[in-house]
């Protein structure tokens, strides 16, 4: 168990596999087939839409240098819409805030870019993910792209301000 992470924006090429690992443990936990959002595609080009100027990777690390978690920041073809993906924590980094760190974190980042609203999908079934997102002031939205799992996916939305609205959550 990590009992401490430093996250930081992933830049160097051990970063990206680092990342590359992350991404497919995250898709491994989710027992479904992410074959329809071109996840290879997405792997091989790293850092790919999440590159800087207009998007993010945050790798956190553990101070034994293990990655532990990871989020992923994209624009949307929608005008000042971002869209957060892959927020993924090892089981060996969890229950230490570690999932709330890294979304307050590439929030922050998306408001510095001067986005308007974040976007995100998750799956029903993952009970956490809907909590937190909930905590953080993310709310139902339409459906933003098609998927052969709407009836098991919730879409969520945020306005996103300078001024954080649930301060205690995104400090």
């Amino acid at each position: 168990m990590v009992s401490q992470a430093n996250i930081e924006p992933a830049r160097t090429k051990e970063d990206m596999e680092a990342i590359q690992i992350l991404f497919r443990s995250y898709a491994d936990s989710l027992n479904i087939d992410l074959t329809f959002q071109d996840f290879q595609a997405e792997l091989s080009s790293l850092p790919g839409r999440y590159a800087p100027p207009h998007g993010e990777l945050l790798l956190a690390r553990g101070f034994d240098g293990m990655a532990v978690g990871c989020v992923a920041l994209r624009p949307l073809g929608q005008d000042g819409c971002c869209e957060m993906k892959r927020l993924y924590v090892t089981p060996a980094g969890r229950g230490l805030g570690l999932g709330k760190r890294l979304a307050t974190e590439i929030i922050g980042i998306a408001v510095k870019l001067k986005y308007h609203e974040m976007k995100l999908d998750t799956l029903l079934s993952m009970t956490d993910a809907l909590a937190l997102y909930a905590k953080l002031g993310f709310v139902p939205t339409d459906p933003y792209y098609n998927t052969p799992l709407l009836s098991a996916t919730q879409f969520l939305s945020c306005r996103l301000t300078a001024e954080p609205s649930n301060s205690d959550v995104l400090s």
